[in-house]
């Protein structure tokens, strides 16, 4: 673990890079993981044209920065760029942490799984094993909690995209991995019942501002919605959800929390208490 005190020294930097970046929480985020941890550091957001993350990176590591989050739209460009990739990473085709080590190096990692299955799992007390999942989108977001979905065993589990083909792209990927569940994809417009125990949105229709125009029967009484997108308000699939019955929705603060926590394990040795920075930043977002 680092050295908690030794203050003498300039603070380590870390960043999240993304665009666009102004919404991000993350740097209040691990703001609160340093102070609740003694961790001597600053984070700030960083937002890079489409096309110049290799240069930002190479920039990042230059001025002797330690650590990167990754967002939209940059995980592949970073899955690309570095120099050495985890099991999680490499089998998710895309980056969101990166570790900057003593040698100059640059470590990806994929922290979104862990952090979609521990909110889902622990914060929101929903068991994964032996359910009907519906992952919606095919992009950076959803190939990074595929793998850690498939673990918790699902009964089934269904890519739906737009483009069917790059859905198909990405069960492939994962197909050897399945085990018994049921790893499928398919075309948005396809989408049909029986309704699904867990419907995830990992599209950016959300942060744009959009409804999916999905069918009604994917959702029952029984069904909980999370959106992988965050905001002041309920997101349009939250309110889509429940408007056709679904029994509980959430946004993905809480993946966005526990991801952090695990990119700061990574980066500091040490894992920090997330509840309470849960809700600091809802807090925050909502004013109350």
């Amino acid at each position: 673990m680092t050295d908690l005190f030794d203050f003498d020294r300039p603070p380590d930097a870390y960043a999240v890079v993304g665009n666009p970046i102004g919404h991000s929480q993350s740097p209040f985020i691990h703001t609160c993981f340093a102070a609740q941890t003694g961790q001597h550091m600053v984070y700030e957001a960083m937002c890079v044209d489409e096309g110049g993350f290799p240069q930002a990176l190479g920039n990042f590591i230059a001025s002797g920065g330690k650590g990167l989050n990754v967002t939209i739209p940059f995980k592949q460009d970073a899955w690309q760029a570095v120099d050495e990739l985890s099991d999680r990473a490499r089998r998710a085709g895309a980056v969101n942490t990166i570790h900057v080590r003593l040698d100059g190096s640059a470590f990806g990692d994929n922290t979104d799984g862990v952090g979609l299955v521990r909110d889902l799992t622990v914060n929101q007390g929903f068991p994964l094993e032996g359910r009907r999942i519906l992952l919606l989108g095919a992009g950076g977001a959803s190939r990074g909690v595929v793998g850690p979905l498939l673990e918790c065993r699902p009964e089934r589990l269904l890519v739906a995209n737009r483009n069917v083909e790059r859905a198909e792209r990405l069960v492939e990927g994962f197909r050897s991995t399945a085990g018994n569940t049921r790893l499928e994809a398919c075309g948005l417009t396809e989408l049909r019942g029986p309704a699904f125990d867990l419907i995830i949105n990992a599209t950016a229709a959300s942060l744009q501002g959009e409804a999916l125009d999905l069918g009604g029967d994917l959702v029952s009484g029984e069904t909980f919605a999370y959106d992988m997108m965050y905001g002041r308000e309920p997101t349009p699939f939250m309110t889509w959800a429940k408007e056709k019955g679904a029994a509980a929705v959430s946004d993905g603060l809480g993946m966005l929390v526990e991801q952090a926590a695990e990119s700061f394990l990574i980066w500091r040795g040490v894992r920090p208490e997330t509840g309470s920075v849960i809700e600091k930043v809802r807090r925050r977002l909502t004013g109350r």
